[in-house]
């Protein structure tokens, strides 16, 4: 779903740009705070194993649906 030069906090602008939420509705999607997203986006934190695996499945998930456009540079 990512590419090498694509960085994180990036990533989360980006998808949250494609699908015009929020940091709150994109925390309350993962079940985390609002200022979790805000670290993300800031790149003050990273997201633990487990969030990256699941937000890269909701971003797998928003592209099949056709909400999302590929990130990473991927077809």
């Amino acid at each position: 779903m990512t590419g090498s030069s694509d960085t994180f906090p990036e990533l989360v602008k980006e998808v949250r740009r494609q699908l015009v939420i929020s940091q709150k509705e994109l925390a309350h999607e993962f079940g985390v705070s609002f200022a979790t997203i805000n670290r993300w986006e800031n790149g003050k934190t990273t997201p633990f194993k487990l969030a990256r695996a699941q937000f890269d499945a909701f971003c797998e998930k928003m592209t099949k649906q056709g909400k999302l456009k590929r990130l990473g540079g991927k077809p």
